[in-house]
């Protein structure tokens, strides 16, 4: 089955999305357009900050994401995916996301979302990324542990929790991210990467330095049937990355 994820405010025309927008009639439409094309919804993106610092706005971003919650079944997806948050107003790396007090806003945030995913028989599906409050292994356990749901999932980005200064220790990050918290990984994004003029960069799967024989065995052995999702890969490199993932799943 062929799936994608789908950020509705990014990729249908004509929807600008707030609170009160999404409905079931416009969820419903737009689901049916994918299932035309044999496409299945396997997550909806919306990411929105958390922990956004002035509590108003933080508020205005909740309410929109429980909306996704909502109306996720009208759709034809059972799962809502975010990140764990920035202090920064604007989502940008803020050293006092490796705090407590951050840890504490984000685990309040995420228990309040996945409450209404309770309620309406939907996924909260949380990444960690490496500047942002969840940015270790460890962190997500704990994250699990303390908001204590099994509606709250993960979103399993390898990349993401990589940095120029860990990525030699990929294969433990990744290990023990599947020891720690692989029973609750929903979904998988594949996308690579590679140093450039000493930074980390993004690029499509299969065209970096990741090796992905790790996380397709896990996928394979573990998570069969898991939706694995292209991400960082634009349309020229799609076809690539398809092709390199087929691939090492049948050497694996």
């Amino acid at each position: 089955m062929v799936c994608a994820q789908l950020a509705v405010g990014k990729a249908i025309a004509g929807v600008t999305l707030r609170p009160g927008v999404l409905n079931p009639g416009l969820a419903h439409e737009i689901g049916q357009a994918f299932h035309r094309h044999g496409v299945q919804i396997a997550v909806l993106g919306c990411y929105v900050n958390p922990i956004h610092p002035d509590p108003e706005t933080r508020r205005s971003l909740l309410s929109l994401f429980k909306e996704h919650l909502r109306y996720a079944r009208d759709f034809g997806a059972g799962l809502v995916a975010l990140e764990t948050g920035s202090v920064d107003a604007e989502y940008l790396p803020h050293p006092e996301n490796h705090g407590e007090s951050a840890f504490r806003q984000s685990v309040a945030s995420i228990a309040e979302l996945v409450a209404e995913a309770e309620r309406f028989g939907a996924l909260v599906g949380i990444e960690g990324v490496t500047s942002h409050v969840v940015s270790t292994p460890r962190k997500m356990r704990r994250m699990l542990d303390a908001v204590a749901s099994n509606n709250l999932q993960v979103v399993f980005d390898p990349v993401n929790l990589l940095s120029l200064e860990n990525h030699h220790e990929q294969e433990r990050i990744i290990g023990e991210s599947f020891e720690l918290f692989g029973d609750r990984i929903a979904a998988i994004h594949a996308k690579d990467f590679d140093i450039h003029d000493g930074q980390l960069v993004c690029v499509g799967a299969g065209l970096g330095k990741l090796r992905y024989e790790q996380v397709i065995k896990f996928a394979a052995e573990q998570k069969p049937g898991i939706s694995i999702l292209l991400e960082g890969t634009n349309v020229m490199e799609a076809q690539a990355s398809r092709k390199f993932l087929c691939t090492t799943a049948k050497q694996v």
